[in-house]
């Protein structure tokens, strides 16, 4: 018997926080949590959701140290796994318990959490259906008509992605996102208490702009500058799981980049941030420059995805834009200064650039100029061919120059019940550049990219968006 070994079993249709609390006692009571999932078969007409789903829920969750299906029943499990605990909700503490004469077997112990919130699963996946059956996303049909933009042409150029050879450079960056359950105010000084309930960790910054073109289809090199640090090797095995061939130089002198966001009924209460935010040493330029020249040499497309942590100095950024005019490759670039200073304007000679209205305005010290102009203004300035203005719950507006001048739209925001907007620009950023690559005009290629976004916005946490989301959108 393994002293420290706390055992829990159920369904788990829906981790609800009812289960949280469960887990939670659960771990609190002992070292090592091993959850048991009732598979598909044993469970019936009770299991709501397939049991692939739910172990991967669990697995996710990070109160649980150890998942598997039980394929016989609890009581079985018991038997062979020999736990010091095995802890049940507290609504099952007066009703008649099989797993009692497991742990009596061996001399276990038989708990009851101290929880007082009762949920249905069930209710809460009817719950779900029915917000689901409200539709958040929908297409602007006044744009697709004044510009003749059909669903079967955005689904043709979808189908392109696959051929196309995709180099990312920028910063990577982890974004861990712990969720809390508020515990009130401290008595002591004005401060808000919470307990954390779970954590989960998702890529972010360029890792996650390479991950999205990847699940798109595309075959994708990424390049960036790590620390020497467990963060490092978590964004090594993501990327490796989404498919990104990567390339990751490691600076011992930093630590990879870690985004902390503490979370407590779908608000974010604090972001803590651990980086270094200076440039690499000459030698670590020399090496990217090096590699991603290379790579450069058989690609369509070079993305700079830039969060300004110090991977992409002025002089790496001149030396891969010679080589990727050299190439004759698309070149598509993103600098973020939400809350640190970037210039996006340093990205000279692209054929398309993705800031925010902010962003835009801090790079030309403007905040007079409309919007129209300030697009306009930043092309002129970067020698770029097109950009795109992200403007938040307004949408995009889309200014770039043909033969015959310039031509301006805009696009709504498509989403109107946005739950998290990390991310957003990651997507826009990626689809509207794999677009334009494959020979999308921009009102395409931005409406690919609004899509995306807006998709992304409708879930929490930067995942990889996918070809079968887009093309779900596009068919409904």
């Amino acid at each position: 018997m393994t002293k420290q070994t706390v055992f829990v079993a159920g369904i788990f249709n829906v981790l609800h926080p009812g289960h949280l609390r469960l887990l939670k006692f659960a771990k609190e009571s002992g070292d090592k949590l091993i959850v048991g999932v009732i598979s598909d078969r044993v469970a019936g007409l009770e299991a709501h959701v397939p049991q692939n789903l739910r172990l991967e829920a669990l697995k996710m969750n990070g109160l649980v140290d150890e998942v598997f299906l039980i394929e016989d029943s609890a009581s079985d499990a018991i038997y062979k796994l020999k736990p010091a605990l095995v802890v049940k909700g507290k609504e099952h503490r007066h009703l008649e318990n099989p797993e009692q004469q497991a742990v009596e077997s061996y001399g276990g112990k038989l708990l009851f959490s101290s929880g007082d919130v009762v949920f249905s699963s069930l209710d809460l996946i009817r719950r779900e259906i029915g917000l689901l059956d409200q539709k958040s996303i929908s297409l602007p049909k006044q744009f697709i008509g004044r510009r003749n933009v059909t669903t079967k042409s955005l689904t043709d150029l979808m189908m392109k992605f696959k051929n196309l050879k995709v180099v990312v450079i920028g910063d990577v960056i982890a974004d861990e996102y712990i969720s809390c359950d508020p515990l009130g105010m401290s008595e002591e000084d004005p401060t808000i208490v919470v307990t954390p309930i779970s954590t989960r960790t998702f890529i972010g910054g360029a890792a996650i702009v390479a991950a999205h073109a990847s699940s798109l289809g595309a075959q994708v090199q990424f390049f960036s500058v790590v620390g020497d640090d467990k963060t490092a090797d978590f964004c090594r095995g993501e990327l490796t799981k989404f498919g990104v061939k990567h390339d990751l130089l490691v600076d011992d002198s930093r630590p990879t980049t870690l985004k902390q966001r503490f979370r407590s009924h779908a608000k974010t209460l604090l972001r803590v941030s651990h980086l270094a935010q200076r440039s690499i040493d000459e030698s670590l330029q020399r090496d990217l420059i090096n590699k991603v020249t290379k790579a450069c040499e058989n690609s369509d497309l070079l993305i700079f995805s830039d969060f300004n942590y110090g991977c992409l100095p002025q002089s790496v950024v001149d030396q891969i834009i010679a080589v990727a005019v050299k190439n004759k490759i698309k070149i598509v670039a993103d600098s973020q200064s939400s809350s640190q200073i970037g210039d996006i304007s340093r990205f000279k000679n692209t054929d398309l650039l993705t800031p925010t209205e902010r962003e835009a305005r801090l790079a030309l010290r403007n905040t007079e100029d409309g919007l129209v102009v300030i697009a306009e203004m930043i092309c002129e300035v970067t020698n770029g061919k097109a950009a795109i203005l992200k403007l938040g719950e307004q949408g995009i507006l889309i200014r770039f120059r043909n033969t015959d001048g310039w031509e301006t739209d805009q696009i709504p925001a498509l989403n109107s019940a946005p739950q998290d907007v990390a991310g957003a620009g990651d997507c826009m950023l990626v689809a509207s550049s794999l677009a334009l690559t494959v020979g999308a005009n921009l009102w395409e290629a931005g409406l690919l990219g609004s899509l995306a976004a807006a998709i992304q916005v409708g879930r929490v946490g930067n995942t990889p968006i996918t070809q079968a989301e887009l093309l779900n959108e596009l068919s409904e």
